[in-house]
């Protein structure tokens, strides 16, 4: 193999293209997904789950997950099973919070809701029906040249991501505080820890360890999703006041209506953008020691605060 580490890049390889990169990354994740779920007998809760699955979206969380696995020397093939997982288990949770039950919305990504179309039973059972293919399909499609003791680890993170230790959980404590006015910023910091950054989180260490990240690796990737996910929700707050229906693709103004405790109801708005800067910036200089490789999961960071939907 020739090496081309000392090949002259042009001045169109050196600067990395972040809208170019995501296009790339959010095509071959549509088409894993689009695979990942034939419809068969019974139809029903096959198209239920590819309704909210294939519905859009940004897919942030499948291609942080690919760019970890990435820059720590892996493949795109061996992270690609925990990538479609991972948007599964995203998609069942957003099924299951529009539930009038829990948020009661109509609307997300500028479609109808899954009740809204199949009905509250067939949406319950479809958000099942994701969470349990997620683990099966890291179990069984993940490629053989991934070490096993790896594709166990990738389970349980997964699994304590999504339960009570994490998104669950936080889901708990934020109904529970619905409506209260007397939220501190502690609790605020656990739903969204919990309910936001955990499974983000999930996404980025499962990449790393997919690809053989060592312990001090998997503490700075681990410090870097925390502060991204994070500014997530602090940049959701703010836009849920800020951006209109039609942008978010979602009901607007619901956590005002709904006397919800955000972050710029604690902090404003212009504090809360320079917060949420702030935790960028700490997630990028936690991935200095990667050089060049880091350059995608920098800019995903920064393209976290700037985003308008």
């Amino acid at each position: 193999m020739v090496a081309t580490d000392n090949v002259q890049k042009t001045p169109e390889e050196a600067t990395f293209s972040l809208t170019a990169y995501l296009k790339e990354r959010q095509k071959l994740c549509d088409t894993a997904l689009d695979q990942a779920i034939p419809i068969i007998y019974p139809e029903k809760i096959y198209e239920a789950m590819r309704y909210s699955l294939l519905a859009g979206g940004k897919r942030v969380r499948p291609i942080l997950c690919l760019a970890t696995c990435e820059m720590l020397g892996g493949t795109i093939e061996m992270a690609m099973p925990t990538a479609c997982a991972v948007e599964m288990i995203h998609t069942m949770s957003l099924i299951h919070d529009d539930l009038p039950a829990m948020d009661n919305d109509d609307y997300r990504r500028g479609k109808l809701t899954n009740h809204k179309v199949y009905g509250e039973d067939v949406a319950i059972l479809a958000g099942d029906g994701l969470l349990a293919l997620a683990f099966e399909f890291v179990a069984t499609q993940t490629p053989q040249n991934v070490a096993r003791d790896r594709v166990l680890q990738v389970v349980a993170r997964l699994g304590r991501a999504l339960g009570a230790a994490g998104l669950v959980g936080g889901q708990v404590v934020d109904l529970e505080c619905e409506g209260k006015s007397d939220i501190s910023l502690e609790t605020l910091n656990f739903i969204h820890e919990h309910k936001t950054a955990a499974l983000l989180e999930a996404c980025v260490v499962c990449g790393g360890i997919i690809a053989g990240a060592s312990p001090e690796d998997v503490q700075r990737l681990t410090r870097y999703a925390e502060n991204i996910g994070l500014a997530f929700q602090i940049i959701d707050d703010i836009l849920d006041i800020t951006a209109t229906q039609e942008q978010l693709g979602k009901t607007a103004g619901k956590d005002l209506r709904a006397k919800k405790v955000t972050y710029p109801s604690l902090w404003g708005l212009e504090q809360s953008r320079s917060k949420a800067q702030e935790l960028i910036k700490a997630a990028c200089t936690e991935l200095e020691t990667f050089g060049e490789r880091a350059k995608p999961l920098q800019a995903i960071a920064h393209f976290i605060t700037s985003r308008n939907h």
